[in-house]
């Protein structure tokens, strides 16, 4: 009912600030951003060892249970009543003992969770300050989590800070004095909302230039062809007239030779 009633809130406040003009939002990738932490990559791995280590004592504890058991069952119609119920007493006592152990390791409280919870709050108050120091330098609305375990459907690159939130994290692990719109500055894969918003506008305008050009090209070469097809008709107009000339002179010459050549028959 919480996660309603946030949802419906993040709604109110995204309609009301498009009605007063204009929502600014970012997300980072907190997945994306622990995994290039080279300090937390590094305890991480020292931590997953230590959990396959408590994994294989857990699986070789389980294996000696198992084995009594089998054990006791292969051997039970030799055992008096008494032996029985001591086996099963110290194999309940083993069952406990582990049970007692995969939740001191595992369990919501145990060793595995506590100390991966502890590794994680370094770097997530570090984002958390990236992101309070962001937000206030460059007047965001709303910034959300992009996580696997975050319900956030769909999310431009564009809008993505992780680049500019492991800037910041690097530039406090080394103690540098760069302010966040310095380190802003010098990433250049990083676009601001309004950077974005300028440059598809940009590429909105060439996109129409190009158009335009394209449409010009199309009508000079309309033009052109227009042209060219009025001088080949006028040169097809020629060669068919000179041609009927050319066949009506021959055919008078024909008459021509025709006459004289009977005219010196007759005599």
């Amino acid at each position: 009912m919480r996660f309603i009633n946030s949802v419906f809130f993040i709604c109110f406040c995204a309609v009301t600030s498009f009605a007063q003009g204009g929502l600014k939002i970012a997300y980072v990738d907190m997945d994306y951003i622990l995994d290039n932490v080279p300090e937390y990559r590094q305890a991480s791995s020292q931590l997953d060892s230590k959990a396959q280590q408590w994994r294989t004592e857990i699986e070789s504890k389980q294996n000696e249970i198992d084995k009594l058991k089998n054990e006791l069952e292969s051997e039970r119609p030799l055992l008096t009543a008494d032996l029985i119920q001591d086996l099963d007493d110290e194999i309940e006592y083993l069952e406990n003992q582990l049970l007692e152990y995969r939740n001191k390791r595992f369990g919501v409280s145990g060793d595995f969770i506590v100390q991966k919870r502890q590794l994680i709050q370094p770097i997530q108050d570090q984002v958390f300050n990236a992101i309070q120091e962001i937000g206030d330098n460059r007047d965001y609305d709303f910034i959300f989590e992009n996580s696997a375990d975050a319900l956030l459907l769909f999310s431009a690159k564009r809008h993505d800070l992780s680049e500019v939130i492991l800037k910041l994290i690097n530039r406090n692990s080394r103690g540098a004095k760069k302010e966040s719109s310095d380190v802003l500055e010098e990433i250049g894969d990083y676009k601001s909302v309004e950077k974005a918003e300028e440059e598809d506008v940009k590429k909105e305008e060439k996109a129409q230039e190009e158009e335009a050009r394209k449409n010009e090209r199309e009508v000079l070469i309309d033009e052109r062809q227009r042209k060219r097809d009025s001088l080949r008709d006028a040169r097809q107009i020629e060669f068919e007239e000179r041609r009927a000339r050319i066949l009506k002179e021959r055919e008078e010459r024909e008459k021509e030779r025709d006459s004289i050549r009977k005219a010196r028959e007759n005599n």
